[in-house]
């Protein structure tokens, strides 16, 4: 009897060895790591913002980097410092390149203006995303926000922030009208303010995306309507000078400002921890970016001519106040770049 439970035991023993000897054998014949090498390496990213000297370029760029030079590929940037000519011109010279782009990243400055160069470094065989901007143009992919629902979301926080009691006059500080964003993020305020016709907008000006020019509109605004108790400012860039002008006319307890940003510490967070901001909708920027890398990974393995595919990957939106502020709420520009440069 012992003996016949020393054999079943050997062989079962056996029986396991020789399935763990077929797996290792198995996985040391793996032949994905060389596809995806052979598919990655050396391929050349390029990533052309409106400018790089603000925040969401540089946490994209740091990211797009870091991950990048893992994956044995090559990134580069190109800073246009908000100027469209010098955007069309860097895409036009990364076509005609003699090391052009693989993929091709770009923040259009408008619906339109980049469309027929996109449409030319699709055709000279370039994978093109559009990042956080949308654009009459069918991307291989669309990286960022979903410009509507983010309007519905400040309009929800700027009514919430005057409450009840309040004038009910609100003011909108648009970027302008020919951008997207802009033009999206309108159409989503006044969706959610038609579900309350008590509130009113009182002004609507724009601010090319300036803050001097904010500053300047949000002035007269108050002038003009001194019970204003919401504002909405369409990005934090331009925003600062609007909460400059409602220091300017001591109405910091009087005014809820809102407006939108990517969610980095020093130019959301900190502003609504100092009552600057009373809601900033975010832009999860970490996620947008591995969201980038991502589509950038499929694009290189998967063979398909560039333009085959057109998909939309939205990235998450919160309205974030003093009330659910939390320690990790907004990322850090410069320790996001001090961990990128492995340091």
């Amino acid at each position: 009897m012992n003996i016949i439970k020393t054999l079943m035991a050997a062989t079962a023993a056996l029986t396991i060895s020789s399935a763990a000897l077929v797996t290792q054998v198995a996985a040391a014949g793996d032949p994905a790591p060389q596809i995806y090498a052979k598919a990655m390496e050396g391929k050349r990213i390029m990533l052309v913002p409106m400018a790089m000297g603000f925040d969401l370029a540089q946490g994209w760029a740091a990211i797009l980097k870091r991950e990048v030079d893992a994956f044995g590929g090559i990134f580069e940037t190109r800073d246009p410092n908000w100027s469209v000519e010098a955007g069309a011109q860097a895409i036009t010279e990364a076509i005609a390149s003699e090391n052009k782009p693989d993929v091709l990243i770009v923040m259009s400055p408008d619906m339109n203006s980049y469309s027929k160069l996109m449409k030319r470094a699709q055709k000279a065989g370039i994978y093109v995303i559009l990042v956080d901007n949308p654009a009459n143009f069918k991307a291989d992919a669309y990286v960022g926000s979903d410009w509507t629902q983010l309007g519905r979301l400040e309009a929800e926080a700027v009514v919430k922030g005057c409450g009840p009691d309040s004038s009910k006059k609100i003011g909108l500080v648009q970027g302008d009208q020919v951008n997207a964003t802009s033009l999206f993020q309108y159409a989503g305020i006044m969706e959610v303010l038609a579900k309350y016709p008590e509130f009113e907008v009182v002004a609507k000006p724009d601010s090319n995306w300036d803050a001097t020019t904010s500053r300047n509109v949000t002035t007269t605004m108050l002038q003009q309507n001194p019970d204003i108790c919401g504002i909405i400012d369409f990005w934090d860039g331009d925003a600062s000078g609007a909460a400059a002008a409602i220091r300017d006319a001591g109405k910091q307890d009087d005014v809820f400002l809102v407006t939108t940003g990517g969610g980095e510490k020093t130019a959301d967070c900190d502003l609504i921890e100092d009552g600057t901001y009373g809601a900033v909708v975010m832009t999860d920027l970490a996620q947008e970016t591995h969201n980038m890398v991502a589509i950038i990974k499929y694009l290189l393995q998967s063979g398909q001519p560039a333009g085959t595919s057109a998909p939309y990957i939205y990235t998450l939106l919160k309205a974030t106040t003093k009330d659910n502020l939390k320690p990790d709420s907004c990322w850090d520009l410069a320790a996001l770049q001090a961990e990128a440069a492995g340091e």
